[in-house]
């Protein structure tokens, strides 16, 4: 899973699904595979807003900020008679053979997903009608300080009224694996604050075995599950994965309570206390929706965030159903959809954004709905990053500042620092070592059970040997496959009476960080190999054996354990982690640059603290707990989320574009001691090898929660400007046609590229010689004047116009940026512009230049 980020052996089930849909002869089965199909007819969402235009021509043009979110979009009609077109579609194309359409989409695309066999899926794509046939593929998923760490009990929860009301009337949808809903941390009656239901929101909640009645309540109000393309395929598994909207695996709990988890909820692990935990925007509420005896309940709408399960333990997911849940969750009226999700692999065809999760987003933008997504755990190579889209929010993960240090302190004088959420074995008390290798019975060698050393079961070893001492047990890739487990390790101490145990890391565990596991007695992990050596060595110069038989007759090596349950807060904050996905963003599948900065934005992803589900499974050390701690930028997307949802509170006309706006432009740019962000640029050792980030490591910077609730000056953009870019790409005019129904002749005259999108951010992957770009600010404050500076990238002259301006409030002022190639080079460079207000507001804008050409390059 993309929350766990460790090297994990996967084997995904991609073959196709071979199904009897043949005639009643012998002959072989036709191979079978679902295929999304789109339809040149325009989703009813788009009538929608049309007819939100037409009721609002009387009262004037609608401001640019304006959107559309008050009323409810849920309407059953549209709905119905577009499925029953797209079954008369199938019926008269498919005549006489057999087909299973998994799912009508209608709101946010026009289209289906069906089960049907590639000749099948040819004679489709030859209609008239159909726009597009692509085949389905698979997606994979990508706290108790981070809330003090962003700044918010003293700052944006004190502006929204505090933690009581912090996010409320805001709905956010996650699209995961799911939710608990017996967690504390989504109970409805830990306020007295009495909230009002948002009334543009409408759903239904799904009651199943697995989610009985009253498992929703007024925080988590609907459930509703999307399995449809997994089921197909034969690899859904009810008792792992569980038909139902309940989270068997983990991962979905975790990140809508890291999001809108209740405040003040105690993380109680393994026995210890780590303190409370709090979402981002606490009052924020949850909706679940599902299918109930064939039909769809509607349940008073009551939510405020909403939760669609199309992500399982067993498999990951597919789009098919990824796009189901994202077409419901945006009929049913969600503000904020939040995917801790990226695809398995880079979507093929002329550019990346062309894919059919992406283009239903871009349709939930033109609703006004603000997405954020996970850039993914593939860094930290470049062009590693699996969101690509510029209208959607992408987030990668830094560190924050609490650590949990544990150490081991030998017996002569050395002292290794480790992992492990453990209880140390006491002042000045030391305790003998041995190892598991050395305290087996006399049935047992290495020989007959080579992974004895790593203490998997306690019938192996000699009691008497091990009782009151240290056990030392080797960490092995068995553990990061799952097939070793710490909890049997410990188990298996316990069951010998050991005192604790000590961890080495084997040699064959190359370049792989350990997250702090917690553990029932004391017990520390040395992650690194070089300081497991000389635990080893220490041990055994230790050891005194008989000059004869060689036998041990003395085990000399001694050591205490500080325990690390004390949080560390010294620690240098924020930094962008090894696994963190990287741009440039690649704009296809030869790996050409994209010129839309990705990421945008950096958040807390690192030793997150939040619920888990009490049958999750995605962590093995965390199986049975309330809470686990997890990283990845899966933790890092719904931070985000739920700070958006303070941002819409606020400004509840800001479109989805002026709420990334100001979090990009307020984005912090300095670590907690004022340093640069840094940036960890390798697997093994990543502390040791870091240096400065950049905009391609950390987007615009780290999320500055209290700024960007008074950001000054916002860029804006829109449906309309977006699909300008996306008819500005070369022969994207049918793929456009295909996903949009709308015909690019439209924005002839207006297309434009990447770097040319009013984004708060400028890239240019190839400069040729020289260019100019535009922005345009609108003043959403005060009446202000603002000074211009920058800097300007290496092997780049830069000039910004104008260098200074006033601005009244509701005003707007373009800014003209003159870029000039100084020099030949294909290497990324990065500069920065900056808008400094009177009255204290500071708009960062970062710069990306890839490729430059110079007025003084000559060809022979």
């Amino acid at each position: 899973m993309e929350s766990k980020v460790q090297l994990v052996v996967v084997v995904l089930l991609l073959g196709f699904l071979v199904c009897s849909l043949c005639q009643e002869d012998d002959s072989e089965d036709p191979v079978t595979a679902v295929y999304i199909v789109t339809l040149k007819q325009a989703p009813s969402s788009h009538y929608y807003d049309q007819q939100l235009k037409t009721n609002h021509k009387a009262s004037g043009r609608l401001s640019r900020l304006n959107t559309t979110r008050n009323a409810s979009r849920h309407h059953s009609r549209p709905g119905s008679y577009i499925a029953r077109v797209h079954d008369s579609l199938l019926k008269r194309v498919l005549k006489g053979e057999k087909y299973l359409k998994l799912y009508s989409y209608h709101y946010l695309i026009n289209g289906f997903s069906v089960l049907v066999t590639p000749q099948q899926a040819d004679k489709l794509s030859r209609r008239r009608e159909v726009a597009n046939v692509v085949l389905d593929f698979s997606v994979r998923t990508a706290t108790t300080h981070t809330p003090q760490f962003l700044g918010l009990p003293q700052g944006a929860w004190v502006q929204e009224g505090g933690y009581e009301t912090a996010g409320e009337g805001i709905v956010i949808g996650f699209i995961d694996t799911g939710i608990d809903p017996t967690h504390p941390s989504f109970a409805d009656d830990v306020s007295e604050h009495s909230y009002p239901v948002p009334a543009h929101f409408s759903g239904i909640c799904e009651v199943t075995r697995d989610f009985p009645s009253g498992s929703c309540n007024r925080k988590l109000v609907g459930a509703r599950h999307f399995a449809a393309s997994a089921i197909t395929r034969g690899i859904f598994n009810s008792t792992q994965d569980y038909a139902s909207p309940f989270d068997g695996d983990g991962h979905g709990t975790h990140t809508a309570s890291v999001a809108a988890g209740n405040h003040g909820i105690p993380v109680v692990v393994a026995g210890h206390n780590f303190g409370n935990a709090s979402g981002m925007a606490p009052r924020a509420q949850r909706l679940y929706e599902k299918r109930l005896g064939g039909a769809w309940r509607l349940a008073p709408p009551q939510a405020s965030i909403a939760i669609y399960k199309a992500l399982y333990k067993s498999f990951g997911g597919f789009a098919a159903d990824v796009v189901a849940a994202i077409d419901q969750a945006a009929q049913d009226g969600v503000d904020i959809i939040s995917l801790s999700i990226t695809p398995n692999r880079r979507p093929p065809g002329i550019a990346t954004f062309f894919n059919p999760i992406d283009m239903a987003l871009l349709s939930a933008v033109k609703a006004g709905i603000f997405v954020v997504q996970a850039a993914g755990n593939t860094g930290p190579s470049p062009k590693s990053m699996s969101s690509f889209s510029p209208w959607i929010f992408t987030i990668g993960a830094a560190s924050h500042d609490r650590v949990y240090a544990n150490s081991i302190f030998l017996g002569n004088n050395l002292t290794i620092p480790g992992v492990g959420l453990a209880s140390g074995t006491g002042e000045n008390m030391m305790y003998t070592l041995i190892s598991a290798v050395h305290a087996l019975n006399n049935d047992t060698t290495i020989a007959k059970d080579m992974y004895v050393g790593e203490c998997q079961g306690s019938s192996s070893f000699n009691k008497d040997l091990v009782k009151g001492n240290l056990l030392i047990c080797s960490y092995s890739i068995r553990f990061v496959l799952g097939l070793s487990t710490i909890k049997q390790t410990l188990q298996t101490a316990k069951n010998l009476s050991a005192v604790g145990v000590v961890f080495y890391l084997d040699p064959f565990v190359i370049g792989f960080q350990l997250n702090p596991t917690p553990m029932e007695m004391p017990g520390i992990i040395i992650p690194s190999p070089e300081d497991s050596k000389i635990l080893l060595q220490y041990y055994n110069s230790s050891l005194e054996r008989d000059g004869v038989t060689k036998q041990i007759i003395r085990y000399g090596a001694v050591a205490s354990i500080s325990g690390g349950l004390k949080a560390n807060f010294s620690n240098s904050a924020p930094k962008v982690m090894y696994y963190s996905a990287r741009g440039p963003d690649p704009e296809d599948n030869s790996f050409d640059d994209a010129d839309i900065l990705k990421p945008n934005l950096l958040a807390p992803g690192n030793s997150v603290w939040a619920a888990w589900s009490s049958l999750g499974t995605d962590s093995v050390e965390f199986q049975g707990e309330n809470f686990a701690m997890m990283s990845g930028t899966s933790m890092a997307a719904p931070h985000v989320a739920g700070l958006s949802a303070l941002i819409k509170q606020k400004f509840p006309n800001f479109s989805p574009s002026a709420i990334a706006s100001a979090l990009s432009t307020t984005a912090s740019l300095y670590d907690k001691y004022g340093g640069p962000i840094m940036a960890q640029r390798a697997y093994a050792n990543p502390d040791q090898n870091q240096t400065p980030a950049t905009p391609f490591d950390m987007g615009s910077g780290f999320v500055n929660a209290t700024a960007s609730l008074d950001p000054g000056l916002i860029f804006d953009s829109g449906y309309n400007d977006y699909m300008s870019f996306l008819c500005g790409i070369n022969g994207s005019s049918p793929v456009v046609l295909n996903y949009t129904g709308q015909n690019c002749w439209a924005y002839n005259n207006s297309t434009i590229n990447g770097a040319d999108l009013n984004l708060p951010s400028i890239t240019i992957s190839k400069l040729n010689q020289s260019i100019t770009v535009e922005r345009t600010v609108m003043n959403i404050g005060g009446n202000e004047s603002y000074n211009v500076g920058w800097s300007a990238p290496y092997g780049v002259y830069i000039k910004v116009a104008p260098t200074h301006f006033c601005i009244g409030s509701g005003e707007k002022q373009v800014i003209n940026v003159f870029i000039n190639a100084t020099m030949n080079s294909t290497v990324a460079s990065f500069g920065r512009i900056g808008l400094f207000g009177n009255h204290g507001h500071v708009i960062n804008i970062p710069m990306s230049v890839i490729n430059k050409i110079s007025y003084n390059s000559t060809t022979s």
